[in-house]
């Protein structure tokens, strides 16, 4: 493994991060930030995706639960429960989602974790009832 990034291209591993990430969301989301504004999206998908995500250091599913504890810190509802999808999807258990918020009350307090839980059980619910 190099320590350099790897180009942007499609197909690269960077793009398979932010495609494990979105999952079935993949192009749903890239459109509802395509109709938000062009330069957004391209910035969150060739920057936030396709360069940040591929930073050698630390494997996707630690990357995700660092994001989702960033995100209960900034109060980001929709995008908490995108990256709680994304770090499931990269590998991480339930448990060690409920490990990472749990970790957020001492430092953000809890009704900053409780609406973080909230969205966790939301999503959880949404998944058992398509199954």
């Amino acid at each position: 493994m190099t320590d350099q990034p790897v180009s942007n291209t499609e197909g690269s591993p960077q793009a398979r991060a932010r495609e494990v990430i979105f999952g079935r969301q993949h192009d749903r989301i890239i459109e509802r930030l395509e109709a938000l504004d062009p330069t957004l999206a391209a910035f969150t998908r060739e920057f936030a995706y396709d360069t940040v995500y591929d930073l050698p250091g630390l494997d996707l599913k630690t990357k995700e639960l660092i994001a989702c504890a960033l995100l209960v810190s900034l109060g980001s509802p929709p995008e908490l429960r995108t990256h709680l999808r994304g770090a499931l999807n990269a590998g991480a258990t339930e448990a060690e989602l409920r490990g990472a918020l749990l970790l957020c009350v001492p430092y953000l307090g809890f009704p900053r974790v409780v609406g973080a839980f909230e969205v966790l059980r939301h999503h959880l619910e949404d998944g058992q009832q398509k199954e």
